[in-house]
């Protein structure tokens, strides 16, 4: 879980989850949406891949990036929790 709040803190790899929400994108198609280094935007998505907020799958010559969904909703399972003993008390 610690991971996946490192990687959810940065304001460059929630701008890459949100593209990632729009659809699948290869690095270069996220690369071109910032001003920033292509070695920047492959460290963002190595964090990302590290806390499985997303999958990276190869097709020809191309890897494609996309949400694990999944790996939210345990998130937001979780979180929800405190509301849960928020609203018992």
């Amino acid at each position: 879980m610690n991971d996946i709040f490192k990687a959810i803190a940065d304001p460059t790899r929630r701008e890459i989850l949100d593209i990632l929400q729009e659809k699948d994108a290869t690095a270069g198609e996220i690369y071109d949406r910032f001003t920033i280094s292509k070695p920047s935007i492959s460290h963002h998505l190595t964090i990302l891949k590290n806390a499985d907020l997303v999958y990276a799958e190869r097709h020809g010559q191309h890897i494609f990036y996309s949400l694990n969904t999944t790996v939210f909703q345990d998130a937001i399972r979780w979180l929800m929790t405190f509301q849960q003993k928020t609203n018992e008390e």
